[in-house]
């Protein structure tokens, strides 16, 4: 079943409760506990969000009315990330197997999509992000350990990170799915800091490996007229293309960042200066 979000606008987020904010932009759940797949589907360029723990059963990704369509892919691709134990994903009949932090690619017309643990008694948590689609790109297994990662950041600014492009142009095809994970260094906390915007895509991140009680402070809203969402483990926070999307924890974490639109280029943003900010 699917939890519709309508974004409200840059004018309307300036009036709006801190409750408010949070039910327009947080998914507190993207994982159900009893291991169903709950997408939750935006009017961030149609992106839907979700997450499969499968348990002792098998979880098959039915279709929503949301799509409009006979089945979920039948107009859509899907891109995710095992942010837990091993597991297997079955698309169509094929098995990928999938490690912690690797990732699959599912092509538009794929009609049966399934995922399975490896062991039940640790789940596999795989992280779901869709976006309608208007060719059948192949369907590509992603794996962590053949991703070169692209080091930026530094000690001195807390903002040590690697970030993983594991769909992007030139590695994995898709219609307009950008999707990948930034892991920061022991000591840092700040993530896309400087900060800034890009027009051309909406964005959604995923914040996970939060160790114990810590949270993350997630800043969106225009520059000049910024917000803050506390975001927990295993929670997403959706991203507007007229705003800013960082964040500061009180640990090291890491982050799922995925967006789609008009532009795929990943370093096709325009940047805010910290002086800017307000």
């Amino acid at each position: 079943m699917s939890r519709p979000r309508i974004s409200p606008r840059p004018s309307e987020v300036a009036t709006l409760t801190t409750q408010q904010i949070r039910a327009a932009f947080l998914v507190e759940n993207v994982f159900t506990p009893d291991g169903r797949i709950e997408m939750t589907f935006t009017d961030l360029d149609r992106l839907a969000v979700g997450g499969a723990r499968p348990g002792q059963n098998v979880v098959v990704l039915d279709n929503d009315r949301e799509t409009g369509s006979e089945f979920f892919l039948a107009r859509r691709e899907l891109g995710m990330i095992n942010v837990g134990a091993p597991g297997t994903v079955t698309a169509d009949g094929k098995e990928f197997n999938l490690g912690n932090l690797d990732g699959l690619y599912v092509s538009m017309g794929t009609r049966d999509v399934r995922f399975k643990s490896r062991d039940p008694a640790q789940p596999a948590k795989f992280f779901l992000l869709s976006a309608p689609a208007h060719a059948a790109y192949p369907t590509t297994l992603i794996e962590k350990n053949k991703i070169t990662p692209r080091a930026i950041g530094a000690p001195a600014t807390a903002n040590q990170r690697k970030i993983h492009q594991y769909i992007v142009p030139g590695a994995v095809k898709s219609c307009q799915l950008d999707m990948g994970f930034t892991e920061l260094a022991e000591g840092s906390v700040w993530n896309t800091m400087p900060p800034h915007t890009h027009s051309r895509r909406s964005e959604i991140y995923f914040y996970f490996d939060l160790p114990g009680d810590n949270l993350v402070s997630h800043f969106m809203g225009e520059p000049t007229a910024t917000k803050s969402i506390w975001v927990r483990n295993n929670q997403a926070v959706l991203s507007p293309p007229w705003s800013i999307h960082c964040g500061c924890g009180t640990s090291a974490y890491r982050f799922i960042w995925a967006m789609a639109g008009e532009n795929q280029v990943y370093d096709d943003m325009d940047k805010v200066a910290p002086a800017d900010l307000r």
